[in-house]
């Protein structure tokens, strides 16, 4: 039987928007608007979707980087959502992060010990000698060379960069990282290596994780399961295989249409499906379904009724009035020699990349 690990529920963030000479609130920007999530121990859950869909935001609120407008967060059964900064000190060894920007997210006037040392400093349990024993430790292990202790970020090339910054997430030993956009930043050359290690320190040292992307190729090995997301809403959940296999939400469809297929002939041959429009503005969300203005098979219902994420299959939910439509539209285009489904154009040159 799995063991949950983090429970997030009715997860709401929304930033306020203030206008005016004496700057009043006058609306809000939806990021994450009532986002549920469970992650069990040892397990991959991943977060795709397109850039501004509220994925960031997710992890922040998760990590108590950022504070939620609504809903909790519970860790290993505890409520952590409104404890103190003294009070989350002990969590923090259990939850870390590793950001996107492996440049950004590094301080750039401290040394690489310094960098990966500081979670062992704050938690106060260790002396100087242990915390740089546990560096040398750790930066052998994610592929740093002991004579890099003493440098600093800028003499690092981007690979090595997001190397220190996954040695500074678990040093600490924790139960969870969450990996926001851990690859993006970095030559698609480097992406495995990045990749493979984490996935290396996982089986080592019992990890669960959280992989942020907004490319679907980059968590397709490494997700137990997978959360897609959009305009601040989960629109579909799943088992990886299952997900890959035969997407449900007309977004997820779309989604894996924009994946590239390392063959030519099946490349050229395959159909994409072209959102139309552009991503609706989370401070003034679309009524009813939030997907709908760009979805090829809205229809009235969807304008009027907010789909709920419902469980059609064991393991797999999807917040769609019409799934069966819309995996029906996908294998009819396939059958009649990859044609477009119903609203979108055969564009692969145009296809929109999720991100």
């Amino acid at each position: 039987m799995t063991e949950t690990l983090l429970k997030a529920t009715g997860i709401t963030k929304w930033f306020p928007i203030r206008g005016g000479v004496f700057r009043r609130q006058i609306g809000d920007v939806k990021a994450v608007d009532g986002v549920d999530l469970r992650i069990d121990r040892g397990e991959t859950v991943g977060i795709v979707g397109e850039s501004g869909c509220g994925k960031s935001t997710l992890a922040r609120v998760l990590v108590k980087l950022i504070e939620p407008t609504a809903g909790t967060v519970e860790f290993e059964g505890v409520d952590i959502t409104n404890l103190s900064r003294r009070a989350m000190l002990p969590y923090r060894r259990d939850i870390q992060m590793v950001f996107q920007d492996p440049h950004g997210s590094l301080n750039p006037r401290h040394t690489v010990g310094t960098i990966i040392g500081d979670p062992l400093r704050v938690q106060g349990t260790s002396s100087a000698r242990e915390v740089k024993q546990a560096v040398l430790a750790v930066m052998d292990r994610v592929g740093l060379a002991a004579e890099h202790y003493s440098r600093y970020p800028s003499e690092f090339s981007g690979g090595q960069r997001q190397r220190i910054g996954i040695a500074r997430s678990v040093i600490l030993r924790p139960k969870l990282v969450i990996a926001d956009e851990p690859v993006s930043a970095l030559d698609v050359s480097i992406q495995a290596q990045v990749l493979n290690l984490m996935s290396d320190l996982q089986d080592e040292f019992g990890l669960s994780y959280a992989v942020i992307a907004h490319d679907l190729s980059v968590v397709r090995h490494m997700a137990d399961r997978v959360v897609v997301m959009y305009l601040g809403h989960v629109v579909e959940q799943a088992p990886a295989s299952a997900l890959y296999a035969e997407p449900l939400h007309p977004y997820t469809i779309a989604l894996m249409s924009a994946v590239p297929i390392p063959d030519p002939d099946l490349e050229q041959a395959r159909s994409r499906i072209l959102l139309t429009g552009d991503l609706p503005s989370p401070s003034n969300p679309p009524s009813g379904c939030v997907f709908r203005t760009r979805c090829p098979i809205a229809r009235e219902q969807c304008a009027g009724e907010q789909p709920q994420l419902r469980e059609l299959a064991p393991g797999r939910f999807v917040a769609c009035h019409f799934p069966t439509a819309a995996t029906a539209d996908r294998t009819d285009g396939a059958a009649a020699g990859s044609a477009p489904a119903p609203g979108s154009a055969p564009a692969p040159t145009a296809a929109p990349a999720p991100g």
